[in-house]
């Protein structure tokens, strides 16, 4: 079975949010085995330099790499990655889990992700150009996940 592991800076604050991600990871549950490690971002100022943001993805991005499993691709979520249908997305799922490959999907601070962790991902991964709120993103994330099994298993929740 397939491990999917989702490393997120930040915490679930909201009970509806946080009720949404367990729906999700028991529909997973049937599919894969599925981690989530939450970690804390680094703090900055209110109104940060370039040259604190730059450190900050640094220092986050060795935590990240650290908390990495291994034998997996990685897929870094950035705004300027490349966008899937859900049926693309499926269908890299399925050749990960063809090749023996585990996952690990990244979602970082409000200030994205260093260079550090995109260059070791396998694909950096868009879901559009709009910014969307990273607590609710992760549901989002976790139900795509979710539609590419239910796709290459060939159901009909996928419509």
């Amino acid at each position: 079975m397939i491990k999917i592991t989702l490393i997120c800076l930040g915490k679930l604050k909201e009970k509806y949010l946080k009720e949404a991600v367990a729906e999700y990871q028991k529909r997973l549950s049937r599919y894969c085995s599925f981690e989530i490690t939450e970690l804390e971002p680094v703090r900055l100022p209110e109104k940060p330099s370039a040259s604190e943001i730059d450190l900050a993805l640094s220092k986050e991005a060795d935590i990240i790499i650290k908390k990495l499993p291994q034998n997996c691709n990685i897929f870094a979520l950035c705004v300027e990655g490349k966008e899937f249908s859900s049926e693309k997305f499926a269908r890299e799922i399925e050749l990960s889990q063809s090749s023996g490959k585990n996952l690990a999907f990244i979602i970082g601070s409000s200030y994205g992700l260093s260079d550090k962790v995109k260059n070791l991902s396998k694909v950096k991964l868009s879901f559009s150009q709009m910014t969307f709120p990273h607590q609710l993103f992760r549901v989002l994330l976790l139900e795509q996940i979710y539609r590419a099994f239910k796709i290459n298993e060939g159901s009909t929740y996928h419509k």
